[in-house]
């Protein structure tokens, strides 16, 4: 597959999925605590079942923000590049949601248990091998949609101002979670969270070193936050096929260096 030649732009650096973003909305979590920024807004937004997305019309003062550079036109590629220069189109949603059969935090059927099929299948393949290893890993949140992001952004501007928003939560269509090929994952060792911490567990370790061989990448590595414009995430994990996973393992890139070469 040919790959598109991605102008970079250095923006401020965001919380692409932040515990503002992770939100249980009343769900019960195996003895998770609550991130402080789902105490924030968890009583403002609430999480509905998957259904159709409608666009909106009041993001506008949002999206004049950010230097957006083209609307992606291939959602459903599994190479799609999504960030704040290429956002999703409003009313994109995957139309193979599935939820895989994987432990998760919480135990409601909320719209965060499901992703694409085919990342779906690829999970299953790795919690089952992480579960060979005797490590404990759990789904936290997959897809989002345009409408959930938007609720989220809008309540933490509400709460903390458009500016520190900013840094915790992405603007509606800039999120990777609504392409439905993240997952944000986590353990009982960090509390059920998403937080950098992670990292250090064997989990996260183990999750780093292997996730390629089942075609998911870290999304947002350490050290390249000026590349990628999100803070370091070990949680958070896209997939994006073995071939292209590896590559970008082995060669250390971000995503996005990697559809430039």
């Amino acid at each position: 597959m040919k790959k598109p030649i991605i102008a970079f732009t250095i923006g401020l650096v965001l919380t692409g999925c932040s515990n503002a973003e992770v939100i249980n909305s009343g769900a019960q979590s195996v003895d998770a605590a609550v991130p402080i920024e789902e105490k924030l807004i968890d009583s403002v937004v609430t999480e509905k079942p998957i259904e159709k997305a409608t666009p909106q019309e009041d993001t506008d003062s949002i999206e004049k923000k950010d230097e957006v550079i083209n609307v992606v036109s291939n959602p459903d590629d599994p190479l799609v590049l999504v960030n704040k220069h290429y956002p999703l189109p409003e009313d994109y949603e995957p139309s193979d949601l599935v939820a895989p059969d994987i432990p998760f935090s919480f135990k409601e059927d909320l719209p965060k248990r499901y992703v694409r099929k085919i990342a779906a299948e690829a999970l299953e393949e790795l919690f089952a091998e992480a579960k060979k290893e005797q490590l404990e890993l759990l789904g936290a949140s997959g897809y989002r949609s345009y409408q959930r992001q938007e609720a989220i952004f809008t309540a933490n501007v509400a709460k903390k101002g458009e500016e520190e928003a900013r840094k915790v939560s992405a603007v509606p269509g800039q999120s990777e979670h609504q392409t439905g090929l993240s997952m944000d994952v986590t353990s009982r060792f960090v509390g059920y969270d998403v937080i950098e911490e992670f990292a250090e567990t064997k989990e996260g370790i183990w999750l780093k070193d292997n996730a390629h061989k089942y075609g998911f990448i870290i999304r947002y590595p350490k050290g390249k936050e000026d590349i990628t414009g999100y803070s370091y995430e070990p949680w958070h994990i896209r997939y994006v096929g073995k071939e292209a996973a590896t590559v970008i393992y082995e060669n250390g890139y971000t995503f996005e260096e990697y559809l430039s070469h």
